[in-house]
């Protein structure tokens, strides 16, 4: 994954977890009104707070973008305790500049045909808001701070949480 330096210098934070992660589940409402999620792998994450993915051309989840192109994109280290839920907008893109940009030789078990595939889509999503959850503190410690709160009937304080506004 590609990721360059933000303009949003509050999104610099958002960037790095991200980059630690990089899959994240991406959520659409279907036609239902149900929400449904997938795993997706972030291809880059560019300088404005763009989300970028490689996917299929009229695949469900391009279908319901374009029904409705609020999404949202979470991801979750568990093992760091970091966490980052991203809402935003997309859009399925048809550029063959930017698919030769993004294509990683990882893409090849989802895109079989190679960066050529008449069927290889981007989808963009750009940043609105982003919420992030970090802990500073190894696992020991996040275990030994969680069991004196509940022994003492504390509240568990731990770690970072911000909402940073993409504008």
């Amino acid at each position: 994954m590609e990721t360059k330096e933000q303009q949003n210098t509050e999104m610099a934070r958002v960037s790095k977890l991200i980059e630690g992660i990089r899959i994240g589940m991406l959520t659409t409402q279907d036609g239902n009104g149900n929400l449904v999620s997938r795993p997706m792998a972030v291809m880059q994450l560019d300088e404005n707070g763009d989300l970028w993915f490689l996917t299929k051309e009229n695949s469900p989840k391009t279908d319901q973008i374009n029904d409705n192109y609020k999404v949202n994109v979470a991801f979750a280290d568990v093992s760091d305790a970091s966490y980052v839920s991203v809402s935003g907008t997309a859009q399925e893109l048809h550029d063959r500049a930017k698919i030769e940009e993004l294509w990683s030789p990882m893409a090849k078990p989802w895109f079989p045909d190679g960066k050529d595939d008449p069927q290889l889509a981007i989808l963009k999503v750009h940043i609105d808001t982003a919420e992030y959850w970090d802990s500073t503190s190894s696992r020991m410690v996040r275990l030994f701070e969680m069991a004196r709160a509940a022994l003492t009937g504390d509240t568990y304080k731990e770690g970072e949480n911000k909402i940073v506004e993409n504008r």
